[in-house]
C-alpha cells in the first residue's frame, strides 16, 4: 500500500513544492514518533500517531484539506482489523505492539487545484525495532 506523486512539467509551482514537502515532513514526523515512542519503551497508540503527523499539516496552515486518517492497519486483505493511525474519523485508543504493520499516509486536497499523498508501510519488529518497508519518496517526482 504506496502512493508517491508526480508532477507533469519540469517547474512545478511553488504552492505544490509547499504542500508536497509539507505531506512528506508529516508522514516522517508520524514515523519518528513510533520509533521515539518504541525507543523509550513507552506504550503508543494510533491517534496519538495521527495527532503527530496531523499537527505538521495543521501547522503549515493545511488542516482543514488533511481530511482523512493518517493511516490503517494492514492485514492479509491490505485493510487490516487492528490498531488504525487514527485521530480524525475515529480516536483509535488501541496500542500498537510489536508484530503489526500499519499505513502512514498524510495527504492534502485542495478541490479543483491538486492533492498530494505520501504512503508507506510501517512494520514493527518483534524487538521493538520500527521499520519502513519500500523507498520513501523525498522528493516530487518531475515527469518530462
Amino acid at each position: 500500500d504506496v502512493t508517491w506523486c508526480g508532477y507533469v512539467g519540469t517547474n512545478p509551482p511553488e504552492k505544490y513544492l509547499e504542500i508536497f514537502n509539507t505531506v512528506r515532513d508529516a508522514r516522517k514526523a508520524a514515523v519518528n514518533f513510533v520509533r521515539k515512542k518504541f525507543a523509550n519503551g513507552e506504550a503508543c497508540f494510533g491517534w496519538e500517531v495521527d495527532d503527530a503527523c496531523r499537527n505538521v499539516v495543521i501547522e503549515r496552515g493545511y488542516g482543514d484539506y488533511f481530511i482523512h486518517r493518517t493511516g490503517h492497519s494492514i492485514g492479509i486483505n491490505v485493510h487490516g482489523n487492528g490498531v488504525n493511525i487514527d485521530n480524525l474519523e475515529t480516536k483509535d485508543e488501541r496500542q500498537l505492539v510489536p508484530g503489526i504493520c500499519f499505513s502512514v499516509e498524510p495527504g492534502i486536497y485542495l478541490q479543483d487545484d491538486m492533492a498530494a499523498r505520501s504512503e508507506i508501510n510501517v512494520f514493527i519488529k518483534l524487538d521493538g525495532e520500527v521499520v519502513v518497508y519500500g523507498d520513501e519518496q523525498e522528493d516530487l517526482i518531475l515527469i518530462q
